[in-house]
């Protein structure tokens, strides 16, 4: 297979096919047994597919596995942009909705493990809740706070927050520190009280736990340039909402999930 089509080919393929069947990528992946994001990589010609896949694919999607990998096979993509506009009402959109006492939590958790570090001010703090919600769902599929990031120049920033820090601050459970780190101003939060870890899965606070492994000695020029590199960044609009839906078009560095070797959903 691999001699006569690449794993671009392969992808641009079955994107068509998809598409000419009026099938979003959730639909196409639960009819195939693999998961939505498996199937972005592989249209994006990230993820290779095996034999039992791609007979899989092509009991879905009309096609005999000949044809198929013949390299003049025909798409015939006269309906695509009908199939567009099909798409655009029918493929799943991610709909987050905060959850309140799990944003506080992390948050207070983040503060617990890095406020005693002089770089980890409002910017990067905002960074290490955007990696820890996006890294979430890209690994699980599942939203971790629920918090909307907007895209803005000095990278993601989560949305409704001022209003919950200072209601955390009325409560005594967070202090608000204004202060100077090599020479610029700095905004600094110190937790008073400790996360209810409780609140957290296992997982969950493991993601957490290896962002603050990775990103929290970084500073806010550091840790913002490479929010700036990281693909639902890139792809939103200055000013827009980021999907959290773009987190399975990430590439390495940035990808946190092996597509790859992703076993087959049950």
């Amino acid at each position: 297979m691999s001699d006569k089509l690449t794993k671009k080919d392969i992808g641009y393929r079955v994107t068509e096919l998809r598409k000419r069947k009026g099938l979003s990528q959730d639909d196409l992946a639960k009819k195939v047994h693999i998961s939505r994001s498996s199937l972005t990589q592989i249209e994006l010609g990230n993820r290779g597919v095996d034999v039992l896949e791609l007979h899989k694919l092509s009991l879905q999607l009309g096609f005999s596995l000949d044809e198929f990998l013949s390299p003049d096979f025909d798409l015939n993509p006269d309906f695509v942009e009908e199939e567009n506009a099909f798409l655009e009402k029918n493929e799943r959109i991610s709909v987050p909705k905060l959850q309140v006492e799990k944003f506080i939590n992390v948050l207070l958790y983040l503060l617990e493990r890095c406020a005693g570090k002089p770089n980890v001010g409002e910017t990067v703090l905002y960074k290490l809740l955007y990696f820890s919600d996006f890294n979430y769902y890209e690994l699980y599929e599942e939203h971790l706070t629920g918090a909307q990031y907007r895209k803005l120049p000095f990278g993601p920033v989560p949305q409704k927050l001022d209003n919950l820090i200072q209601q955390m601050i009325e409560k005594k459970q967070l202090q608000r520190v204004k202060t100077v780190y090599r020479g610029f101003p700095q905004t600094r939060y110190l937790p008073l009280v400790k996360a209810d870890l409780k609140v957290l899965k296992a997982s969950e606070a493991e993601v957490v736990d290896r962002v603050i492994e990775q990103m929290s000695d970084w500073s806010a020029s550091a840790i913002s340039e490479y929010s700036h590199k990281d693909i639902p960044w890139l792809a939103s609009k200055d000013g827009d909402i980021i999907n959290y839906e773009l987190a399975f078009y990430r590439e390495a560095p940035f990808s946190v999930r092996n597509y790859g070797e992703e076993a087959e959903a049950p």
